[in-house]
């Protein structure tokens, strides 16, 4: 199986630091970048398909981030959707218990999935076999 590139797209340090440690473990991902909140990741992305490079193949996006939030990331992604050479499979991963993010996150067809924190190795796994 050939090894995806994975971003981590949440404003907690302790939590990309967990997440960084159970990708690195389960030795599934090729690479790992993480930004801290919505609109640095989509600059990453902007300038990676202007630059013709990698685009991950797996987002694990956070909801609740200061200057873009996920849903405001969410929102750029799907603008940009033709421009990408392949799908990316974005699984929202949040604290929230709210069912008004878990209805909103199934309108939109990019989301895969909505996981809880923290996320497990077994949901890694997973996810990697839905790709």
């Amino acid at each position: 199986m050939k090894k995806k590139e994975i971003w981590i797209v949440d404003d907690d340090n302790i939590y990309q630091i967990i997440v960084r440690k159970i990708i690195s473990k389960i030795e599934l991902f090729s690479s790992f970048s993480s930004y801290k909140n919505g609109k640095d990741a989509i600059d990453a992305l902007k300038k990676a398909i202007e630059n013709n490079e990698n685009i991950p193949d797996v987002i694990l996006l956070d909801i609740n981030m200061p200057i873009m939030d996920g849903w405001e990331f969410m929102d750029e992604i799907v603008s940009y959707k033709s421009k990408l050479k392949q799908k990316i499979a974005i699984y929202i991963v949040s604290s929230s218990i709210a069912v008004q993010d878990k209805d909103k996150a199934k309108t939109y067809t990019e989301i895969l999935g909505f996981l809880s924190k923290p996320i497990t190795m077994d949901a890694l796994y997973e996810i990697v076999s839905e790709i």
